[in-house]
């Protein structure tokens, strides 16, 4: 009944509604994405720190990473490679091409929206702007309670479920010792709250994505004569042109868009929580950002596990097996056995930072629900542990159901509530852009110009001497002039 419910609910519900609302979000902003694409690179140059005990752009970055390149990058494409043939890869590109747009409004609206927690931090996310832009807290408290139970909970012990039994598959280590093992490591850098989470990100997530991207790019060079012809495949499948695949066009793009959507998370509400947490000086900059991260992950990495299995040799349509199985095989028949370790080793770093990912997005929730929430901090972490151990060592096919149900709720959510806040958003970018056009390289928010938004002018204070607004739309009622 539950996979009855998700395959509605995600295949005829979600899946349209990302796409279709990434298509406006992309069409009205005059493609975003594409035209600060540069931009995107040259906003993280001189971010490595803030001088401060702010998270920087680029910390909120590779902490964004952390969740979105996960065992979907892996296990996922095998999944839809396998189910989709090649054709599947061009379906998550153009997926991934308008979650950038969705990703940069969710976030840019967590930047706009955050609020000073009172311990120096910066808090967001969709329960913040559905609460601050809407006026509608019942709203935000769904939101993130949906976010709590999905990511703090379920898929942190499916995460612990995939990481153990590919270790245990590997090296022959007891799901047991892995869990408790996970466990432990896990709570000495929950201790540690927000800045040692993005400390631990920063060193394993350029870690391991350096090296992922490295064995790729050496399985290219050793195939490299098979490199045009798996291109050629991957395009013409997706259109139903290469006669091996032409009966799987459908599957192709159904598997593409679905795995593509819940790789890079884009538009389900998850990344504006860590977005929201960086100290930058306009909310469009982290915006722009978070789109890049969205390439990171589908554009870049989903496309090298899709290159190692399509390059291999071993793959054929009609394989029946687990994505990780389709991706060690494939691996290890171009590169020798030690394929398979380095799979387990790589998905075990995925796996960690991302329940790093998750833990973060729960924590972040109970700050929203409660005001100082130190006793259900404690309850709460002890129960995550729990949970990662018990996931560790049971097959927990039906939480996986479950937590699409929620995460599908939770981007409902978030979606409707972005679509009411879209022209608030183009605001924000069409102040970003105002600057940018008069050759401001790095553009200031000043909220004296939004004082009809419900801001916190701690986090974003009024500029002294501000120019006037440009845009009628965009100049403070006359009563908050004459304050």
């Amino acid at each position: 009944m539950l996979d009855i419910i998700n395959d509605f609910l995600s295949g005829k519900v979600l899946i349209p509604l990302v796409l279709g609302l990434g298509s406006y979000f992309t069409i009205r902003s005059r493609f975003v994405q594409l035209r600060y694409f540069i931009h995107m690179i040259s906003v993280l140059h001189g971010s490595w720190h803030t001088g401060n005990h702010h998270l920087s752009s680029l910390q909120a970055l590779t902490l964004s990473l952390a969740g979105r390149v996960g065992t979907g990058n892996i296990v996922g494409v095998g999944i839809a490679v396998s189910m989709g043939g090649p054709g599947a890869v061009f379906w998550m590109w153009m997926t991934a091409l308008l979650g950038m747009s969705s990703s940069f409004f969710e976030c840019s609206l967590g930047q706009l929206y955050k609020r000073c927690d009172g311990n120096g931090l910066y808090r967001g996310g969709p329960s913040w702007y559905i609460q601050h832009g809407l006026g509608k807290r019942w709203l935000g408290t769904i939101a993130a309670l949906l976010l709590l139970v999905t990511f703090g909970f379920a898929i942190n012990g499916l995460e612990s479920h995939a990481v153990s039994h590919s270790l245990n598959n590997a090296f022959g280590l007891s799901t047991t010792w892995s869990g408790l093992t996970l466990s432990l490591l896990l709570g000495i850098v929950f201790v540690g709250g927000i800045k040692r989470i993005a400390a631990v990100a920063d060193l394993l997530v350029p870690l391991k994505v350096i090296a992922y991207i490295g064995v790729t790019l050496y399985v290219i060079v050793l195939q490299i004569d098979q490199v045009p012809g798996v291109l050629l495949s991957i395009v013409k499948s997706a259109f139903g042109l290469d006669q091996a695949f032409g009966g799987l066009v459908g599957s192709a793009i159904m598997m593409g868009v679905r795995r593509g959507v819940f790789s890079n998370e884009a538009g389900l509400g998850s990344a504006p929580n860590v977005a929201s947490a960086a100290k930058i000086a306009h909310p469009i900059a982290q915006g722009v950002v978070q789109a890049f991260s969205v390439f990171i992950d589908t554009i870049i990495i989903c496309t090298c596990t899709a290159l190692i299995i399509l390059l291999s040799g071993f793959y054929a349509p009609g394989f029946e097996g687990d994505g990780i199985a389709l991706a060690q095989n494939s691996l290890a028949e171009v590169v020798g056995d030690w394929g398979r370790v380095f799979i387990s080793v790589v998905l075990s770093l995925f796996v960690f930072t991302a329940m790093l990912y998750n833990y973060y997005l729960g924590e972040n929730s109970l700050r929203f629900i409660f005001a100082a929430p130190h006793k259900s901090l404690i309850a709460y972490r002890i129960s995550v542990l729990m949970l990662v151990f018990w996931g560790s060592v049971e097959d927990l096919s039906t939480v996986l159901a479950f937590a699409d149900i929620t995460m599908t709720f939770l981007a409902l959510v978030n979606l409707i509530a972005m679509t009411l806040l879209f022209n608030v958003c183009m605001r924000i970018l069409g102040d970003y852009d105002e600057q940018r056009r008069t050759g401001i390289k790095t553009p200031v928010f000043d909220s004296s110009k939004f004082s009809d938004l419900d801001l916190d002018l701690i986090a974003w204070p009024a500029i002294k001497n501000p120019l006037p607004p440009k845009n009628p739309a965009d100049r403070p009622p006359a009563k908050a002039q004459i304050a």
